[in-house]
């Protein structure tokens, strides 16, 4: 072990932990499973092998940091490594800020198949989810989907949504992102009722784990 290295990092998850516990495990390994890499790294051994390692490096890691975050990194060959870190909070949350993250966490869908960051916006009580049906959903993203069906409301993907807010503004009510670290992060100036009904079911979740 003392030898043990990664190489290039072909995949990086950081998932909240609450409570020195993953309160979306299953929905995180769902998503881990629905990576695509180029060497098809994400095998069936290898989320088997998170599941039981999250198990070990919870127990060992959490003491110190009960409420961070479990990082997993698994490199070009197939190597894998997960440890536990201090959780920090955002700081620029204005939606422009979010539209950034998202932008950014784009491009690693495009190759993996899977955003850890999306941005959601609220338009006329329709909830337009900014991914494509080509991308399956993050840990997060697939817990707030679920909660908008259960709430009753209309959810549309819309793989165009980022590129028309670059160049058109937001034209939207409401603003958040749904992270797989962060939880639901409503924008500080396109805020309201909905995207804190989402950030306070999540929250709840996590004071209940």
């Amino acid at each position: 072990m003392g030898e043990f290295s990664l190489g290039q990092p072909a995949v990086v998850c950081r998932w909240r932990l609450s409570n020195g516990r993953l309160p979306l495990e299953s929905r995180h390994l769902r998503a881990l499973a629905a990576r695509k890499t180029p060497n098809e790294v994400i095998t069936t051994p290898l989320v088997a092998w998170a599941k039981q390692h999250m198990e070990w490096t919870l127990a060992d890691g959490t003491t110190e940091h009960p409420d961070g975050v479990l990082m997993l990194v698994v490199d070009t060959d197939g190597r894998a490594a997960m440890s536990v870190g201090a959780y920090h909070q955002l700081t620029h949350l204005s939606a422009n800020d979010l539209l950034l993250r998202a932008q950014s966490s784009r491009k690693e869908a495009q190759s993996l198949c899977v955003a850890p960051e999306e941005l959601w916006i609220v338009r006329d009580d329709v909830l337009l989810w900014a991914t494509s049906s080509r991308f399956s959903p993050a840990g997060a993203c697939s817990l707030v989907y679920d909660l908008a069906k259960t709430l009753g409301m209309t959810v549309r993907r819309d793989e165009e949504l980022l590129e028309r807010v670059q160049t058109q503004g937001f034209a939207a009510d409401e603003v958040f992102l749904v992270s797989d670290e962060h939880g639901v992060v409503p924008a500080s100036d396109r805020s309201g009722k909905r995207a804190q009904k989402f950030k306070a079911s999540y929250e709840r979740l996590l004071s209940q784990t």
